[in-house]
């Protein structure tokens, strides 16, 4: 079980990148982000669900993940940056210049973390910590993507 636990944590092991495991990780989720573009397209209800059960199961992986590695909020995790790249795209028809915009501004606010995800990343333990400071850079993206294109 540990092994599928850091497997999914790390992004199929992305996260164990020399540099930037963030980025990479944000980019190897590329694939998530398309599948959901396309349930989107399929049912908005379906989609909105699949997000909200996907942040809630990335929340438990991550936390024990935290626990595996033994350091809150490793640099190995990434399943927080798919979470925030599917929240930063979610109900839109992605295009391949949103997309782009997405990843850019994600990253962005991954790393300044504007208040409220300053507070999650400080404040708030375990793996909800962990995935939610993503969750709020993904929501803060979602809007300025909308309010560009």
């Amino acid at each position: 079980m540990r092994t599928l636990i850091i497997f999914v944590a790390t992004g199929a092991y992305s996260g164990y990148a020399p540099f930037a495991s963030g980025t990479v990780g944000t980019l190897v989720a590329i694939p998530l982000i398309l599948l959901s573009a396309q349930l989107f397209s399929f049912s908005v209800a379906l989609h909105l669900i699949a997000i909200v059960l996907a942040i809630a199961g990335a929340c438990w992986v991550a936390g024990v993940a935290d626990r595996e590695l033994g350091e809150h909020d490793s640099g190995k995790i990434v399943i927080d940056e798919f979470m925030g790249f599917l929240v930063a795209t979610a109900a839109m028809e992605v295009t391949w210049p949103q997309l782009i915009l997405a990843f850019f501004l994600f990253r962005l606010f991954d790393i300044v973390k504007p208040p409220p995800a300053s507070f999650f990343d400080q404040k708030v333990p375990g793996g909800i910590g962990v995935v939610l400071d993503d969750v709020c850079a993904g929501l803060y993206t979602n809007l300025i993507v909308r309010i560009l294109l």
